[in-house]
C-alpha cells in the first residue's frame, strides 16, 4: 500500500511539525494544503519533503478533497495539522502498509484529545472513532461542518490499534471561541434545514442534559477539574446553539 498523508493548514505553526514528524516515517507522500497563513507554516513545512501547494480556502470539504485529487496515491491517511501517531498506532500502520487490501477497505482509529496539556479519556471525547484511511476511489468528503466521508459502496471497516493524539485547545479561551463559531454555523445548518426553537423550554432541557450526559454517564467527572471544564463548556456551546436557533426563529 503507497500512502500519502493529507493535510489541510491554516497558520499552524505550534502544531504542524509535530504532525509531520509523526507520519514522515509511515507515508510515502506528505501534501499540505494550506489557506494563505501569514505565519511560519510553510517554512516549517519546506523543512520536510512534504507537497506545499498553496489553495484559498474552500470549505472543509472543498479544501480536503482539492488535496486529495493532488496526492500521488489512491490510499489517502486524513490528518490534522494539530494531530499526531501514537508509537502503538505508527506501529499498525507499518504493519498494514505491507500487506494489500481491497479498495473497499476503510481503516479507522482512536482519537484522544490534549486539553490544556490533560489526556481526556471520558466526557464523550474518548474513544472518538475516526476512519482516516481509505482508497480515493470510492470515497470523498461530503458537508460544510461536520464533514464525513461518502463512499460510492458497501465498505470493510478494519479497526487499528493505537491512538491519534489530537492537541486540540492549549487555553480555555480557545474553546469557547471555537463553541462561539461553530454554534453560529451549526444553529445556521438547523435552521437551513427547517429546525426551529420557539420556547425556552427547549434551551433548558438540552443545556442540562447535555451537562448531566456529558459529565455522569459519559464519565467526565474522572478527568478531574478539566473533565468538569469540557462538560461545562460542551453544555454551554449546547445552550448557545439553541439561543442563536431561537434568535433565528423570531426574526423569521
Amino acid at each position: 500500500m503507497l500512502l500519502t498523508a493529507v493535510i489541510i493548514t491554516k497558520n499552524e505553526e505550534r502544531n504542524i511539525r509535530r504532525c509531520l514528524e509523526s507520519v514522515k516515517d509511515v507515508a510515502d507522500e506528505i501534501v499540505v494544503v494550506d489557506s494563505l497563513s501569514t505565519d511560519a507554516t510553510e517554512e516549517i513545512c519546506h523543512e520536510y519533503k512534504v507537497k506545499f501547494v498553496k489553495q484559498e480556502w474552500l470549505g472543509y470539504s472543498g479544501q480536503k478533497n482539492f488535496a486529495n485529487n493532488i496526492a500521488s496515491n489512491d490510499w489517502i491517511f486524513s490528518i490534522d495539522a494539530d494531530e499526531a501517531l501514537s508509537d502503538e498506532l505508527k506501529k499498525s500502520l507499518l504493519e498494514i502498509k505491507n500487506k494489500d487490501f481491497s479498495d473497499a477497505t476503510v481503516f479507522s482509529m482512536n482519537r484522544l484529545t490534549n486539553y490544556c496539556g490533560h489526556w481526556i479519556r471520558h466526557c464523550g471525547w474518548y474513544p472518538d472513532s475516526k476512519i482516516r484511511i481509505w482508497n480515493r476511489k470510492i470515497g470523498k468528503w461530503k458537508g460544510d461542518i461536520h464533514e464525513t466521508i461518502e463512499y460510492e459502496t458497501s465498505v470493510d471497516i478494519q479497526h487499528l490499534k493505537g491512538d491519534l493524539e489530537h492537541y486540540s485547545y492549549y487555553f480555555l479561551e480557545e474553546h469557547i471561541r471555537q463553541a462561539d463559531k461553530f454554534t453560529t454555523l451549526t444553529a445556521l445548518e438547523a435552521f437551513k434545514s427547517g429546525k426551529r426553537c420557539d420556547g425556552i423550554w427547549k434551551l433548558r432541557v438540552k443545556t442540562t442534559w447535555k451537562f448531566m450526559h456529558d459529565y455522569l454517564f459519559q464519565l467526565g467527572f474522572l478527568d478531574g477539574y478539566y473533565g468538569y471544564i469540557v462538560c461545562k463548556i460542551s453544555a454551554f456551546a449546547t445552550f448557545m446553539k439553541y439561543s442563536k436557533l431561537h434568535e433565528m426563529t423570531k426574526k423569521a
